[in-house]
């Protein structure tokens, strides 16, 4: 079967993304999101090869926000086990918003699950409890490939001076005991991890150790335990694209995380991984040129985790 030229398919996915950035907005929630240009988008791929591709605004940086909840998963299993962390939070997807109050207080003092902003909050409760933002920023740069990875101190104060409904989430789960952590140094490390800047390079660069089965592509050296790979790949395709993480596993097939700054990470297994920026969200909270790239990806080079086309491909 032919294989495709991909920086020319890429080109053409970048291309038909940008016909929907139309019927997105950047997030206004957070004052300095809403500052965006919302028509930057870009995307780059890290293949198994080694390879590297780029086009559109790729080397534009911007925050990553709720990706930053699979990193801080990760950190959390390797450092506390999966017994211990899912005893604070949920494995099932909650078919609600990402921000919601609802399952909290009227189901379940537990958070459905660690994408969701409350269970984001009880994950980054465990980590503040025994280690420095500092320790998980160095998992950040390892994972992402570049030592100078930053936090972004505007939207950061942003965040934390308008954050009131997650300040909300955590305050109830202080009082059902989710939380056993302060609960302002807790949202602190909250905002602070989803306030982390890079570029579709960086963010391609940890979506193809998440498609390398945790190994770095480039050393060969396993940075992520097999065990942990299992839970967060499982977690990204039932929750990771927020409550459209149906529609998403049907029309593109891949593990993947959005973040309201316009972010995606998609893994395209013992393929390719994808980093993508595009500001403009549809409510959902999901970049809606960066979907229909992913979905021009996964069609073209056929990347759905069950299709058939170039299943034996390496690229």
């Amino acid at each position: 079967m032919e294989i495709k030229n991909i920086a020319e398919v890429l080109n053409d996915a970048l291309e038909y993304g940008r016909k929907y950035i139309n019927k997105g907005n950047v997030a206004t929630y957070i004052p300095e999101l809403a500052k965006v240009d919302k028509n930057l988008l870009g995307v780059s791929i890290v293949t198994m090869g080694g390879k590297r591709y780029h086009a559109g605004d790729w080397q534009h940086e911007f925050t990553i926000q709720s990706i930053s909840k699979t990193i801080s998963l990760i950190f959390a299993l390797e450092h506390f086990g999966s017994e211990y962390v899912f005893s604070k939070v949920g494995m099932e997807s909650s078919g609600d918003p990402f921000n919601s109050l609802d399952k909290l207080e009227i189901k379940n003092k537990y958070p459905s699950n660690p994408f969701i902003n409350a269970g984001a909050i009880a994950v980054a409760g465990l980590i503040a409890d025994k280690y420095e933002f500092e320790d998980y920023l160095v998992l950040v740069r390892r994972l992402c490939g570049r030592d100078l990875i930053e936090v972004d101190k505007n939207v950061y104060i942003s965040e934390n001076e308008t954050g009131l409904l997650n300040r909300s989430m955590a305050y109830l789960m202080k009082n059902s005991g989710v939380l056993d952590t302060d609960v302002e140094e807790t949202l602190k490390f909250y905002f602070r991890m989803c306030s982390i800047k890079m570029n579709t390079n960086d963010l391609a660069n940890y979506a193809s150790i998440l498609a390398n089965d945790g190994v770095e592509v480039k050393s060969g050296i396993r940075l992520i335990d097999k065990s942990t790979i299992k839970i967060l790949k499982s977690l990204m395709v039932t929750c990771g694209m927020y409550d459209g993480s149906g529609e998403f596993a049907i029309r593109v097939g891949m593990p993947a995380k959005s973040g309201v700054g316009g972010g995606i990470v998609a893994s395209a297994e013992n393929k390719m991984g994808i980093g993508i920026f595009g500001p403009a969200i549809d409510t959902q909270g999901n970049s809606v040129g960066g979907y229909h790239i992913l979905e021009y990806l996964s069609n073209e080079l056929g990347l759905h985790y069950f299709s058939r086309e170039l299943s034996n491909v390496v690229y």
